[in-house]
């Protein structure tokens, strides 16, 4: 990971980073980030480019070092571009709608799941086909944006042997990439008695 961390992170135009103690806050056009960082590496702001630098040269010390400059990236990234999730719903007499602050899903249960959408997310729901929809999550940190992606995908997996809501997609809820290997169902009347 040291390869990684030795990169330095060139600072655009419009966003301001400020380093104070062991904190970093980064402030760009779509808002601001800050985070704590290890007391094994240190931050500097040279030549308008951020540098880390860790001190010591253990495996760990190495370790923590690229993981302090991906997450330092990630925040000058979200403040300047942001981050995008889609999600895939199919299934019949599923739905997908955004009331307020709240992601309302119809996922074949006796009940709506209703999702309140924390601080900082942005979610849209659209409807693609009669059977289809798509949710898109959005925000400057990139943890969150997956962390939410990740708990709406929980309510209902995706299911590799069901596949009769939109020929050849398993029914449930799927990354917009992901690839689900579809799987054969039992066959045949049974066995011997």
């Amino acid at each position: 990971m040291s390869r990684i961390g030795r990169k330095p992170i060139y600072i655009p135009e419009g966003v301001k980073v400020s380093i104070s103690g062991d904190e970093v806050t980064v402030e760009g056009p779509k808002g601001k980030l800050s985070r704590k960082i290890h007391p094994f590496v240190s931050v500097s702001v040279v030549d308008g480019a951020i540098k880390v630098e860790r001190r010591g040269e253990t495996r760990f010390h190495k370790a923590i070092h690229g993981l302090t400059r991906a997450l330092i990236y990630n925040m000058v990234e979200g403040v300047t571009n942001g981050f995008r999730k889609g999600l895939e719903l199919n299934g019949v007499g599923y739905s997908a709608v955004v009331k307020g602050r709240q992601l309302v899903l119809e996922l074949g249960y006796s009940h709506p799941v209703i999702y309140d959408i924390p601080d900082g997310i942005t979610i849209q729901a659209e409807r693609i086909h009669e059977r289809q929809y798509k949710i898109y999550v959005s925000g400057i940190d990139k943890y969150l944006v997956g962390q939410v992606a990740a708990i709406i995908r929980s309510f209902r997996p995706p299911d590799p042997y069901q596949r009769r809501s939109v020929p050849g997609l398993p029914k449930g809820i799927r990354y917009e990439d992901e690839q689900i290997k579809l799987k054969q169902g039992k066959t045949g009347a049974g066995g011997k008695r």
